[in-house]
């Protein structure tokens, strides 16, 4: 008896105290918004992400939550954000993307769930160190195919130029031959389109189709163009593995080939949406630099002999011996990364004092970890040589860098797409004298760039060595 009235006032003086001091609220990060509940803080980050990150950090510190478009941003932007970023298990992936990938081209999440893993599984190997002997020798030759129409000298917008020559070269290598339209007006409303598209891309991933006529227009056009493609590859589509585009093995794993033109849509977009940028920001940043741009010419003429030959055939074994090309890919990369990578938090998680709530997107930011002193001394300095230090025979990066992400979900593509960048920038670096016309500003690099696109065009004057 005694023990039960023992224990019913224990209880009464649990409840008691619960009702005079409940418990706290877990912590959330300071979440930014504004006076449009729906909107929330959506056209402010679209327009300038970067910049809008810099004064979020500035004002509420390295962690912050963002609420747009009726969804939880939440970034982070040091260690301990990226190091539960990669090894938390109550992160997902595949949730955080598969609304993206609906939005971008129209591949329902339960085809997009049925067909992630054994995709990239196929994208990783088939595009692996190992492999990339199988692209070299074709991206060679189309990249010089493409460089003959920029004649023998001229004056233009270096971006444009990379464009020029980049967008042709990697789809009929990736796609097979003649997946670019060849005709110049062909060509350049392609270029365009893609163009729209790709501009566009992050609002459209977020916000109804309805609310972006252009970027829609773009997407169908492109889409109307990979029917075609998709049809001519599973026509040729040979029976030995080696003589297959990458195209014909992503037709040979895809389940409901009827999306096979959503999913060419997509890859053209994951193959050229950041390579193109960095490639223009590699050449900006040598040009920049007179003695990068030195060291870069003596070692092509140390593997190639004189410069201006019309051809040269570059193999892998080439590329292996012009790493310092290679450095200044990879610190471009470093400079130039993305605004953020996603995953979707399942279960809530603790990042430092905070806890981020289920249902929130947590945005890691390489562009703030890849300037933390810690790991990148003079961290907004362009320094090649950084990455001696890096086992790249390995395959492995500095330690801080992660721009291709990291853990399960690293891009399958990046050693392809720092091989075409480091190879566009050999060939154009070797057939032609490069003068940048237009400086680099001294200021921060938040006014340069707005994710990574230049506000104004650098413009160059080439010439054909003599």
């Amino acid at each position: 008896m005694a023990a039960a009235v023992l224990l019913a006032a224990l209880l009464a003086v649990a409840v008691v105290a619960w009702v005079l001091f409940p418990p706290s609220e877990p912590r959330r990060p300071p979440c930014i918004g504004s006076r449009v509940p729906c909107l929330g803080a959506a056209f402010r980050l679209a327009r300038a992400p970067l910049e809008f990150i810099e004064r979020a950090r500035a004002e509420h510190g390295p962690i912050f939550t963002v609420f747009a478009l009726g969804k939880r941003f939440t970034f982070v932007t040091e260690d301990e954000g990226a190091e539960v970023f990669f090894t938390s298990k109550d992160l997902n992936f595949e949730q955080a993307v598969q609304r993206v990938v609906a939005n971008a081209v129209s591949v329902p999440a339960e085809a997009f769930y049925q067909n992630h893993g054994r995709l990239y599984s196929m994208m990783k190997g088939k595009m692996g160190p190992s492999n990339l002997h199988m692209f070299t020798g074709t991206l060679c030759k189309e990249l010089h195919e493409h460089m003959a129409h920029l004649g023998t000298e001229g004056t233009g917008d270096l971006m444009e130029l990379v464009r020029h020559i980049m967008y042709p070269a990697v789809v009929n290598t990736l796609f097979g031959k003649g997946a670019c339209p060849t005709s110049h007006s062909e060509l350049r409303e392609f270029e365009e389109h893609f163009w729209k598209y790709d501009e566009d891309f992050e609002y459209a991933s977020q916000m109804p189709e309805c609310f972006l006529r252009n970027w829609s227009k773009s997407k169908k056009w492109l889409l109307k163009l990979f029917e075609k493609v998709v049809s001519d590859a599973e026509r040729t589509n040979p029976s030995e593995t080696t003589s297959k585009t990458l195209l014909q093995h992503l037709l040979d794993n895809l389940q409901g080939k009827h999306l096979a033109p959503n999913y060419g849509l997509l890859m053209l977009w994951a193959s050229q949406a950041n390579a193109v940028p960095i490639a223009f920001w590699t050449l900006v940043f040598i040009l920049s630099s007179p003695s990068v741009y030195k060291k870069v010419m003596e070692d092509l003429t140390s593997v190639f002999g004189n410069t201006g030959k019309d051809e040269i055939e570059v193999s892998e074994e080439d590329l292996k011996n012009l790493p310092y090309i290679k450095w200044c890919t990879l610190e471009a990369i470093r400079l130039r990364s993305p605004g953020a990578i996603t995953k979707k938090v399942i279960k809530p998680i603790r990042i430092q004092s905070f806890t981020i709530p289920a249902g929130d997107m947590l945005m890691l930011s390489p562009y703030w970890l890849h300037r933390n002193p810690k790991y990148f001394p003079d961290p907004e300095m362009f320094k090649p040589d950084r990455w001696k230090e890096a086992n790249l025979e390995k395959n492995a990066f500095l330690d801080g860098f992660v721009a291709f992400g990291g853990g399960n979900h690293q891009c399958p593509g990046r050693w392809f797409a720092i091989m075409e960048i480091q190879l566009l920038v050999a060939l154009f670096l070797y057939k032609y004298e490069f003068v940048l016309l237009d400086a680099v500003p001294k200021e921060s690099p938040l006014h340069l760039v707005g994710t990574q696109q230049p506000l104004t065009p650098f413009r160059v004057q080439y010439k054909g060595w003599e």
